[in-house]
């Protein structure tokens, strides 16, 4: 019998003699409208047929589910998959892991699809010798490496995450990077005092002086002091400048040399780092500043963050080339539970490219789908591209239940 360390499901039926079209909505589904991938999230006790709640999160869901369809008969796994997603959407992870078990062993080598979120489940719960044991019988039975428990592995978590999703404060930079714009830098001044995350466009910016990076520099030390995570935008644009007012050997502009190494502090490129601070000691004749890891900007809300590869054999970052640039996607993190992302249409409007960047979400309800669903359906009318970048399986399958599938591509980890 293919994997026999799996507990067998005690009177669990076969899911394909069971009805294959549930229309999921909120309160209790009776009779028949009960028989396939409504996970019973209303239920008191706070446990389904399948099993126990697991103790892996105290995320619950909202209790009313948008009125939509879900149709099974396609793939030989759908309804599995489909119910199994539900239920963790809901929060019932041991429910979710009951299915997927099963799943696995009906249907052995004809899918790999609940393979995969059986492998996202286990490291999501932290079950290494689950995960394993899965690897070696999925290597049997497909003939092919299983996935890594890699870094997915960190999203487990005693208690349940809070959601964090792109910058709750959104602006542009207005005019250039010179100390006398006294209303652009007063404007980022007070967007970092009422909003945790900030996101700042400054690709307009044509200009700069020293006395403006030198302000640059002390909202970035602003941003780290008062713990807001700062991402900015076009920064590519920053940089060009700043290359083109330095010289090794000219003892002018420190703040702009300054701002440059900061920056490359910030993305952690220790190799441009090294030869700027080298180069800024040899024209100024004075100690630089230091390479300090703990600065690096990191996911958590505490660091300012402008994320690209490091540059090889270059002396200073400079430009990519065309279309390279990394496109800076509307971020979903954690936990989501009765979201309206209220931003992300002016987000959209903002780009002709909508990246919407799920590699650091664990989980998202069914009504939190659903509004993403309706507000990228607005932006899809408009022609623009939508992708929806490295999901876990468990939500890229909550993802097609809603509908997103047809309106968005999804791009799954490698």
């Amino acid at each position: 019998m293919v994997f026999s360390f799996f507990k067998k499901l005690p009177g669990k039926k076969s899911q394909q003699t069971e009805t294959s079209s549930v229309k999921a909505r909120g309160g209790k589904p009776t009779g028949e409208e009960r028989s396939v991938g409504q996970p019973d999230i209303l239920e008191e006790s706070g446990s389904s047929s399948h099993g126990p709640v697991s103790g892996f999160s105290d995320f619950s869901s909202s209790g009313v589910f948008p009125d939509y369809q879900i149709d099974g008969g396609g793939a030989p796994d759908e309804v599995e998959t489909e119910e199994a997603a539900i239920f963790y959407a809901s929060g019932q992870d041991a429910a979710a892991q009951s299915v997927l078990e099963g799943a696995v062993k009906t249907h052995g080598s004809l899918t790999e699809r609940p393979w995969l979120m059986l492998f996202d489940l286990y490291r999501l719960m932290g079950k290494q010798d689950l995960f394993e044991a899965l690897g070696i019988e999925y290597a049997r039975v497909f003939e092919k490496s299983p996935p890594g428990w890699g870094a997915a592995s960190d999203q487990k978590t005693e208690e349940p995450r809070p959601a964090k999703r792109a910058a709750t404060g959104r602006l542009t930079f207005k005019g250039e990077l010179l100390g006398s714009n006294e209303a652009a830098f007063e404007a980022v001044r007070q967007a970092l005092e009422k909003s945790a995350e900030v996101r700042l466009d400054v690709s307009k910016i044509r200009r700069c002086d020293p006395e403006g990076c030198a302000r640059f520099l002390e909202l970035l030390a602003l941003a780290e002091t008062t713990k807001r995570r700062f991402e900015l935008q076009g920064k590519e644009v920053i940089r060009g400048l700043l290359q083109a007012k330095i010289a090794k050997g000219r003892a002018a502009g420190k703040e702009c040399w300054l701002l440059l190494i900061e920056l490359c502090q910030l993305q952690g490129w220790q190799k441009a780092f090294d030869k700027m601070a080298i180069g800024y000691a040899m024209t100024f004749e004075e100690s630089p500043p230091s390479w300090n890891p703990d600065k690096v900007a990191t996911t958590e809300p505490v660091k300012a963050v402008v994320s690209e590869p490091e540059p090889e054999q270059e002396e200073v970052p400079e430009e990519q080339e065309a279309g390279a640039e990394a496109i800076p996607g509307y971020v979903l993190r954690g936990e989501i539970k009765s979201e309206r992302f209220a931003d992300l249409s002016d987000y959209a409007e903002e780009h002709d490219y909508v990246m919407i960047d799920c590699s650091e979400l664990v989980r998202m309800d069914f009504v939190s789908a659903g509004v993403l669903l309706n507000v990228l359906s607005g932006v899809r009318k408009s022609g623009k591209p939508i992708v929806l970048h490295h999901p876990n399986y468990l939500v890229a399958e909550l993802f097609g239940i809603v509908g997103l599938k047809g309106i968005a591509a999804i791009d799954f980890a490698k």
